[in-house]
């Protein structure tokens, strides 16, 4: 189950009595793309038809025009998307990107709606939380640093309890026992304020590269977070977590970096 934004207006609903639903494929695809998401959850909702007119095709006009209002040009002309394939799934991908109401006041939300860019601000460590949290389900999401990592970079999840700034230059992710991360310069796992070992667990681990992209894998179901470097899944770094909302998170010390995230949705197994 996600938590963030959600709801629905009934309205959609009443037309399930009247001759809407019986109007053609197409023509219902055509209305449906002047809709907004909240819209046409309430849609899904009527019947068998208009349910499959909306999901059948993630790339229909619906999503198109759904993205096109909803995303910023950048990002869907350049390849922060690229593993995004359908227009429903960048859609999605929006709506679970960085919040720019949850985050450090020392960085920003790109307009393209999933770089965090911080601010050079010494003796700071600035963090930032998606819109939507997950407290079921498998999810997966990609994040890549675009700017150097400084002396920490921390990718994994976090409650929304967990703090998003601290003075200093630390790992604020697994500075406490409501967040969980990963520091990309040392290749140390951190929670609850300490060291839980190396990562990945084997002999001369590579270190990170700028703009290498990092799959994190949460599975609510087994209570696990894995992270995969390109097509190689580098193992679960942490076992047993709570059954709470848990949400993608990072935090970044040196000034000027950029970070982005994009949520991909259930992890394709194998």
């Amino acid at each position: 189950m996600a938590a963030g934004p959600g709801g629905g207006g009934g309205g959609a609903a009443a037309a399930a009595g009247g001759p809407g639903w019986r109007l053609p494929g197409r023509v219902l695809e055509l209305v449906f793309s002047y809709l907004e998401l909240r819209e046409l959850r309430s849609c899904a909702l009527v019947c068998k038809l208009w349910h499959r007119v909306l999901h059948g095709d993630e790339n229909s006009e619906v999503w198109r025009s759904l993205a096109a209002r909803c995303l910023a040009e950048e990002a869907l002309r350049t390849d922060i998307l690229c593993n995004v394939p359908t227009y429903k799934g960048k859609v999605r991908a929006f709506h679970h990107a960085f919040s720019t109401n949850d985050c450090s006041r020392n960085v920003y939300i790109k307009k393209n709606g999933f770089t965090l860019h911080r601010n050079p601000i010494a003796q700071s460590t600035d963090g930032a939380r998606t819109k939507i949290g997950f407290s079921e389900g498998r999810h997966a999401w990609e994040v890549w640093w675009e700017g150097p990592l400084g002396t920490v970079a921390v990718i994994g999840i976090a409650t929304k309890r967990a703090a998003m700034q601290c003075q200093g230059y630390v790992a604020l992710l697994g500075s406490d026992d409501q967040s969980w991360g990963w520091n990309l310069v040392d290749n140390n796992l951190l929670h609850n304020g300490e060291v839980n070992g190396s990562f990945p667990q084997c002999n001369n681990a590579p270190k990170y590269q700028i703009g290498e992209r990092i799959r994190v894998i949460l599975d609510m179901e087994d209570k696990t977070l894995a992270f995969e470097r390109g097509y190689e899944f580098l193992g679960v770094a942490f076992r047993g977590l709570p059954k709470v909302c848990l949400y993608p998170a990072v935090s970044a010390v040196y000034g000027n970096t950029e970070v982005t995230l994009v949520y991909l949705g259930k992890p394709l197994d194998g």
